[in-house]
């Protein structure tokens, strides 16, 4: 799997380490099972430190795409597919969208649950 990270981009390089992923696994180039790069090898790739990788892997468990395994590294979930990564990457969107528009997170929570009641 090729990861890339732009410097220059004021994305944080976590982020953007999260984003490859994210979009590797909704295009079906990682798939449920597949082990992904190891921190520090990916870091040493990219020539950004190991915490970098890690913040990104960290922020791609949290949303239920992968799995961190203490000394088996990062694998792809058995729930992640295309269809989940794109929903995260729309549901990411979408706060980008509210934060920009200048929604907390208790007025999007409330949009949300207004939506869902529909």
């Amino acid at each position: 799997m090729l990861v890339r990270v732009d410097t220059a981009s004021p994305v944080p390089l976590g982020d953007q380490v999260a984003a490859a992923v994210r979009g590797a696994i909704a295009d079906g180039r990682a798939a449920p099972g597949d082990r992904l790069p190891g921190a520090r090898q990916l870091a040493a790739s990219l020539g950004v430190n190991v915490h970098t990788v890690l913040r990104g892997y960290r922020k791609l468990s949290e949303e239920g795409l992968i799995e961190l395994r203490r000394g088996r590294g990062a694998v792809v979930t058995a729930g992640a597919g295309p269809d989940r990564a794109d929903l995260v990457a729309r549901v990411r969107s979408l706060v980008t969208d509210a934060r920009a528009l200048g929604l907390g997170d208790e007025e999007l929570l409330a949009l949300l649950r207004t939506c869902q009641e529909r």
